[in-house]
């Protein structure tokens, strides 16, 4: 059986992050939007960790449910489906290496509480971990590494989106140019990469010492809307053991669930307090790295390190690789089609009347039928869908911190189709 997996999101307790990130809006969200296995994030906040093994009961296999007193909120029938959960957290590690300030963000798998708390002790001698539900340690990441495998043999540890310029593994700002560099001769420890909002598999694929890498997404979510813009798809008998091979072997790993890398906020080089935004050919061949607004250097963007690292050319495809969708949420689509914000009134009533009519988000993005979409919402959005499932859309590329615009149609088109919805 499939499941669909979110493994990255951040609590209540993390800075810039929606009072809605907890337990119980966690779980009502999954089932919106079709995911079956949740990340919990945060287990090193104390509490936060106190609020998990009160409100969570293990199943047995290094999952957990939400025990049944705290499933209070309402989901429409059409989306109820049993949610599992397994204990994460992301930590970040500044520190100097090599002569050089560096910044990563990294990942934590654990199968119990046990072994969350061993990891919680070592850390607590680094530095404060209740200030922050992903905290700051003044840590080698490769430290890290070592304290996440001595706390129990079957914690997983994954580097957070790795192409992101001022946190991750690879970043342009404060990364390395190899897991080799950071990890040294932990390295085979490090089993996949998260790939961030702002690439994709076949951005990745150009590097070969990536081949024996698993490419994992995530959505790094702030806010219950957010949860699974980006999500793994498994083909297992759901155990915390049983994820953690198909990551480390691929087998029973079927794939990814993408953002379009353009809409990421890091896709392009530029700067966003001037508006420039540029490829990576403008940067090296008009702009010399430097800002034609304000003379300062560009933040480099993933597009950029990716191809700075590669040794392959675009469109190359490792065999046996597991295959990816890319897609829009299905808010910014209806934010698209009715032409108004994706926290407004409207949007909301059209998102909740489709799940409540046609079941989850995943399933109304990938398989319902079009005919059934236009049914309960209107030609513009089944055309939308339509396109998104094509990949005939326009994103003006994101660039440092800047998400990309998306745009499905022209003026044109929705006055066309406008009169198409009149003659019918």
């Amino acid at each position: 059986m499939q499941y669909i997996a979110d493994f990255h999101i951040h609590s209540r307790y993390s800075r810039a992050t929606s009072s809605n990130m907890v337990p119980e809006g966690i779980w009502k969200w999954a089932q919106l939007k079709g995911i079956n296995v949740m990340g919990t994030g945060d287990f090193t906040h104390p509490q936060w960790f106190k609020e998990l093994t009160k409100k969570f009961e293990p199943t047995g296999h290094g999952l957990f449910y939400l025990r049944e007193e705290y499933r209070t909120q309402d989901v429409f029938p059409s989306c109820m489906a049993d949610v599992f959960f397994i204990l994460t957290a992301e930590i970040s590690c500044i520190y100097s290496k090599k002569g050089r300030t560096r910044k990563v963000h990294c990942l934590i798998f654990v199968p119990d509480f046990e072994s969350a708390a061993r990891i919680n002790i070592a850390l607590s001698r680094v530095g404060n971990l209740s200030s922050d539900g992903r905290p700051i340690l003044g840590l080698d990441a490769k430290e890290l590494l070592n304290i996440t495998l001595d706390s129990g043999s079957d914690n997983m540890f994954i580097p957070a989106h790795a192409w992101t310029p001022h946190f991750s593994v690879f970043g342009a700002g404060s990364g390395f140019d190899s897991l080799d560099e950071c990890f040294e001769e932990l390295t085979p420890h490090i089993y996949a990469i998260e790939t961030g909002l702002s690439s994709d598999p076949p951005m990745n694929w150009r590097l070969s010492a990536l081949d024996r890498i698993t490419l994992i997404s995530n959505s790094d979510a702030h806010s219950a809307l957010k949860i699974g813009r980006e999500a793994n798809i498994f083909d297992i008998t759901p155990s915390y053991r049983g994820f953690m091979e198909a990551i480390k072997t691929r087998k029973g790993f079927i794939g990814t669930i993408e953002f379009f890398p353009e809409e990421g906020k890091y896709h392009y080089d530029g700067h966003r307090s001037c508006g420039v935004g540029l490829s990576p050919e403008e940067t090296i061949n008009h702009h010399n790295y430097i800002c034609p607004v304000c003379g300062k250097r560009l933040t480099v963007g993933v597009m950029h390190r990716v191809t700075i690292l590669a040794d392959r050319q675009d469109g190359f495809k490792p065999h046996g690789s597991p295959e990816y969708r890319n897609l829009i949420p299905l808010a910014e689509i209806l934010s698209e089609a009715l032409k108004t914000g994706v926290g407004s009134k409207a949007v909301m009533e059209a998102y909740m009347n489709m799940l409540k009519n046609l079941g989850n988000e995943f399933s109304i993005l990938l398989d319902t039928s079009l005919d059934e979409i236009e049914r309960v919402s209107s030609p513009i959005v089944r055309e939308a869908i339509a396109r998104m499932r094509e990949g005939r859309i326009h994103i003006a590329p994101g660039y440092d911190g800047e998400y990309g615009k998306i745009k499905i149609f022209e003026e044109i088109e929705r006055r066309e189709i406008r009169g198409q919805m009149r003659l019918l």
